[in-house]
């Protein structure tokens, strides 16, 4: 529950800080006294959007940070699973600069916003009048039934089975598509194929015809090179071979007389060696290379091919065009195995879908017994709120297709004449019964869910008197069961029931206008009782009246 609430520079507030009670309180004061101010700041707790608008005029930031008790509701599991300190109690903080940055903690840890606005969820329910247009939308009608039912497992394995059919229906439609593109590009992708089959590419043949291509090009300079380090090489008096041979020799005569003539020597038979058998390669060599005109033909014509592919296809090597040629290959193996795909993803999509609808009639029934019981609670909320004849039915229709939360169509469908036709709430109930409505709803699913504190804005809108009364005990037994109830209301018959009663105020001073909030003592709360029943003028008899209605003697 809600133990304290600390605003600074907010709007209207310089400093706020109140401590809550648990149980029925209420929150009085008069229009623009700052009620919505303080809702408006809880609400940015709870991770609605923050703006520089929010901040007091010449604050750098403003602050709100909030206490909660969490020590009766196993919610540590939360906390567990974001890695967040967790003893009991919990301490939200929200902090906007005047540039509008925001920054948000749970527990002192710095913490998305999307995080705040999750566990915000778990913690309070604001019911404001704005919130009661929800009444006619399916969502929120579908979401009063589920929580009765208590179906969440149920409905988490419908969502996967869902998320599943959902899938294989988007891969069957884009097999589909795909397989009619392809079909439309079949000839296309054949032909390009064919005529890259037809070249027979091979791994490196490219860099190997180039290079073979430039030697051909040049054979006879290269002949008539190579012939000429080959005489130089092995003349028969001045070639290389023979100057190193007669050297290796003469050095082996010094060896008796010249010791270091023999290690020359031995040098020199090796370069003799090596010299000899590349003067025997370059003179095999200059013999082997021949102008070839037909084999340059041959290498041109290949290599034009291959260029030629090369800028057809707006490749630059030969592996893009063997990897092209690859995946033409694959597309038309598609292509003909595309129907068996589809097919196959058809019997996948069938089989899903099965399971689907079997999983939404586990749905259906569970959702079919929560109405009968929503129907027989809420009559008996309603008639004691002065709606004697009401009738209030769950209209379940089965929907052709299955969507995210099953196949039922649910509507809210009610009465407050005897013999009045059924129709969509919105349409026939008065604001005042659409906020007893609304009230009886919140009572049914309150006790449904774990939700520590529900705050209620004005939803006495509409009605007075024994019905306010009546109203008030309603939410004085949510209150009852370990729930915080806190109703802001402008009704005196609402506001005495309260166990705890708060008031909210302004103040004009030289700096400007300040809201305040205080919690009221006994006299204090028969003085704004008063004040309620007859204005800003006292008079005795709302002065008794306050004190009956507090069952003061």
């Amino acid at each position: 529950m809600l133990k304290s609430l600390f605003i600074q520079n907010y709007a209207l507030i310089d400093t706020l800080n109140i401590e809550f009670e648990s149980g029925f309180s209420v929150i009085t004061g008069e229009t623009g006294a700052g009620k919505s101010i303080i809702l408006g700041a809880i609400n940015l707790l709870l991770g609605q959007r923050a703006e520089n608008k929010f901040i007091k005029k010449n604050a750098s930031k403003c602050t709100i940070e909030a206490v909660f008790d969490l020590s009766r509701y196993g919610m540590e599991a939360f906390f567990e699973r974001n890695d967040l300190d967790f003893d009991g109690e919990c301490i939200i903080r929200r902090e906007i600069s005047a540039s509008g940055k925001s920054r948000t903690f749970i527990n002192d840890t710095p913490v998305p916003l999307a995080l705040l606005k999750e566990l915000g969820e778990t913690l309070i329910d604001i019911h404001s009048q704005h919130q009661n247009l929800l009444l006619n939308k399916e969502d929120f009608q579908m979401n009063v039934v589920d929580i009765m039912a208590n179906n969440r497992k149920e409905r988490e394995a419908y969502a996967g089975l869902y998320k599943k059919f959902r899938t294989l229906s988007a891969n069957l439609k884009k097999a589909i598509e795909q397989a009619e593109k392809t079909r439309a590009e079949e000839d296309y992708i054949r032909f390009q194929l064919e005529q890259l089959e037809a070249a027979q590419l091979q791994p490196g043949e490219q860099k190997e015809l180039e290079k073979e291509a430039e030697m051909l090009e040049h054979a006879e300079d290269i002949k008539h090179a190579l012939f000429s380090v080959d005489a130089k090489l092995n003349h028969e008096e001045e070639g290389v071979v023979t100057v190193l041979r007669e050297c290796q020799h003469t050095l082996q005569n010094l060896q008796d007389m010249y010791a270091p003539a023999e290690e020359m020597a031995s040098r020199l038979q090796s370069c003799y060696i090596e010299v000899k058998d590349l003067a025997k390669e370059i003179a095999s060599e200059a013999e082997q290379i021949e102008y070839n005109p037909e084999r340059q033909s041959y290498v041109n014509e290949r290599l034009n091919t291959i260029y030629s592919l090369q800028q057809k296809h707006h490749v630059d090597t030969l592996e893009e065009l063997i990897a092209l040629q690859e995946d033409y290959t694959r597309q038309l193996d598609n292509i003909e195995n595309s129907e068996a795909h589809i097919q196959q993803l058809e019997r996948e999509k069938d089989a899903a879908l099965e399971e689907v609808k079997k999983q939404a009639a586990v749905l259906t029934e569970q959702r079919k017994q929560a109405a009968v019981l929503i129907e027989s609670k809420m009559k008996e909320l309603l008639i004691p709120l002065g709606i004697p004849n009401v009738r209030f039915c769950i209209d379940l229709q089965k929907k052709d297709e299955p969507d995210e939360k099953g196949m039922d169509k649910i509507s809210f469908l009610f009465s407050a004449n005897k013999n009045g036709e059924l129709q969509q709430i919105a349409q026939v109930a008065s604001g005042g019964e659409i906020a007893r409505v609304m009230l009886s709803l919140k009572a049914l699913i309150s006790g449904a869910v774990k939700l520590p504190t529900i705050i209620f804005d004005e939803i006495d809108t509409g009605v007075s008197g024994y019905i306010a009364e009546k109203m008030a005990h309603i939410m004085q037994e949510m209150g009852a069961s370990n729930r915080q109830v806190i109703s802001i209301t402008h009704l005196p018959q609402i506001a005495a029931l309260g166990a705890t009663h708060y008031k909210v105020y302004k103040e004009d001073n030289e700096q400007g206008t300040t809201s305040h909030i205080i919690r009221l003592n006994q006299e204090e709360r028969v003085q704004e009782i008063a004040h309620m029943l007859s204005g800003s003028t006292l008079t005795s008899a709302a002065i008794n009246n306050a004190k009956e209605l507090l069952n003061m003697k």
